[in-house]
């Protein structure tokens, strides 16, 4: 069936009421979006701590009402709701119905990265004439993922494991992915040649998104996922970290204890401008640290000296 759309602009400081109220009216479901969206200096918001739900200072809200709701009576009910909003800036048009989760998931298609490796979502085949038996394939669920590939920092990493792959560094490799979200950086890895790997991050929900693709992707167990403090001890030949700048910086140590003597990492969600201060923290344990830009987002690689 359709719906009746509303949208007006909202801050992060008047959402809980707009919500309440629209709730408190019957709405059906109430999103929020970043009021700029399209601008060049929009502010991001990727993966939130444990606990957190951070907001955009500007929104844009809309709510959804069954097909038929009078729009002047559902004005009328919303400023007795809430009389200290003005709610003349309300917007309303009508929406059809559709496959909401598959308009979602279609969105996803499958993706390259370096020579062999394939980010395929799970209703997804692979691109006809690819040679699957190369193909290094990671299936993700789009709806459970941290990360699916598509942002740069992603990239940067699943590209950097493909040239490791190539290189023959993988081959019966241990590989620690730091930071883990999805566990897709893990799952590459083990798809291309390491033997197993382990993740760590510090969101319960991520461990259990790792766990859920490991089994995905049949490498249950290959791939185990502990939350910082259950972590077992250890080095690893090849390090991934893909977290952000200021955490690279103050977890060096932590990390750089984690690559084995010789051993290969990678840094990641570093945007332009921050890398300088992540490779003068990290010259202290790693020689021929280098720098690639994707977009405004940096990649660091060393080898542990």
């Amino acid at each position: 069936m359709p719906f009746l759309e509303l949208t007006l602009p909202c801050s992060q400081v008047q959402q809980p009421r707009y919500e309440q109220a629209l709730e408190r009216v019957g709405a059906l479901s109430v999103t929020l979006a970043d009021a700029h969206a399209d601008a060049p200096d929009e502010q991001a918001i990727f993966e939130p701590g444990v606990g957190q739900t951070p907001l955009w200072d500007d929104m844009q809200l809309t709510a959804l009402f069954p097909d038929g709701t009078p729009r002047e009576l559902l004005l009328h009910a919303l400023q007795a709701a809430d009389e200290g909003i003005d709610w003349s800036r309300a917007a309303f048009r009508e929406v059809a119905d559709q496959d909401w989760e598959r308009a979602w998931m279609d969105q996803y298609v499958p993706l390259q990265f370096g020579r062999r490796t394939w980010i395929v979502p799970w209703n997804h085949d692979l691109p006809p004439g690819t040679d699957a038996d190369d193909a290094a394939v990671v299936r993700l669920d789009p709806g459970l993922a941290f990360g699916s590939g598509t942002h740069p920092t992603t990239a940067l990493c699943l590209q950097w494991l493909d040239a490791l792959a190539d290189e023959g560094v993988l081959d019966g490799s241990r590989v620690l992915d730091f930071g883990c979200g999805s566990g897709i950086l893990a799952l590459a890895a083990l798809k291309l040649g390491a033997c197993d790997a382990i993740g760590i991050d510090n969101d319960p929900q991520a461990i259990a998104a790792t766990l859920d693709n490991a089994q995905r992707n049949g490498e249950d167990a290959r791939l185990s996922a502990y939350l910082p403090d259950d972590a077992p001890a250890g080095a690893y030949p090849v390090v991934v970290a893909n977290i952000l700048a200021s955490a690279l910086v103050e977890l060096a140590d932590v990390i750089a204890a984690r690559v084995a003597p010789g051993g290969y990492i990678a840094l990641s969600g570093i945007l332009a401008g921050q890398e300088g201060e992540v490779m003068a923290r990290y010259a202290e344990a790693f020689d021929d640290l280098r720098a690639e830009q994707s977009d405004d987002w940096m990649r660091v690689t060393g080898r542990r000296r």
